[in-house]
């Protein structure tokens, strides 16, 4: 599956990595913290990840890991699903924090879904991360993505038949054609070493600096694109807003 996400992410888009993940934190605790541009980001992600050699699990919503064969293979591949109107929220943050312990990286989109702001910065989010960060002792490594956007619409809520796929279809059949670079880098591990699990306040803290962090290593990114993107996806709302977009 790895080979063929590869070939995959190729074909797409020209995939461009840079920054990385320090030695000494490869086979401990790890959590990768994106920002939510695309439905390609998990495949860009992993071609990336790939580059620096980190095979890396998603947290993804759990919906998706009942859907027929492709949430089979989900499942037999490691990723875990959280499905908070469920109530399996706990069940899932334990067997986050236990595949953390056994030094699998894991990737969580703090967002929870494609950012929604005009300018495609990324929304305030939510402090899960911070708060499993904080709880299990795993390091932060702020992960920021440009360009998969490019390679597919936002599209629609729900799929209910062969038109609503339309969208994805042709725009990737674009993307194709067009080949846009997909950059994706990795930043600095995340200082959270002055906040712990149960002070007041601090899990929104280190939200705030992981949020922070993402979005620094985005600008330069998209530094002939600091305002709008370029590119104009017909099918995503802009009814988002963004508190992170660095002031300078």
């Amino acid at each position: 599956m790895v080979a063929l996400n590869r070939g995959f992410v190729a074909l797409t888009g020209r995939l461009e990595v840079t920054g990385d993940v320090p030695d000494d934190l490869r086979g401990t605790p790890l959590l990768l913290a994106s920002n939510h541009i695309s439905n390609l980001d998990p495949m860009t992600l992993v071609a990336a990840s790939r580059r620096i050699d980190l095979a890396p699990r998603f947290v993804l919503a759990g919906g998706l890991l009942g859907v027929p064969v492709v949430g089979w293979v989900l499942r037999r591949s490691g990723h875990l699903g959280v499905d908070r109107e469920s109530g399996n929220a706990a069940a899932a943050m334990a067997d986050i924090v236990a595949a953390l312990r056994a030094g699998v990286p894991i990737v969580i989109y703090p967002e929870g879904k494609i950012s929604l702001d005009p300018g495609l910065w990324p929304e305030r989010g939510k402090t899960g991360l911070a708060r499993i960060a904080l709880g299990s002792g795993a390091r932060v490594v702020p992960v920021s993505q440009w360009g998969a956007h490019e390679a597919c619409y936002w599209g629609n809520l729900k799929v209910s038949g062969w038109q609503d796929l339309l969208p994805y279809l042709t725009s990737w059949l674009r993307s194709v054609r067009r080949r846009p670079a997909l950059r994706v880098h990795f930043g600095a591990p995340v200082d959270l070493s002055d906040l712990s699990e149960g002070r007041p306040g601090d899990a929104r803290r280190a939200h705030e600096r992981i949020m922070r962090a993402i979005a620094d290593g985005l600008a330069p990114l998209r530094a002939d694109e600091p305002d709008l993107p370029a590119f104009h996806d017909p099918t995503r709302p802009t009814t988002g807003s963004s508190p992170w977009r660095p002031t300078a």
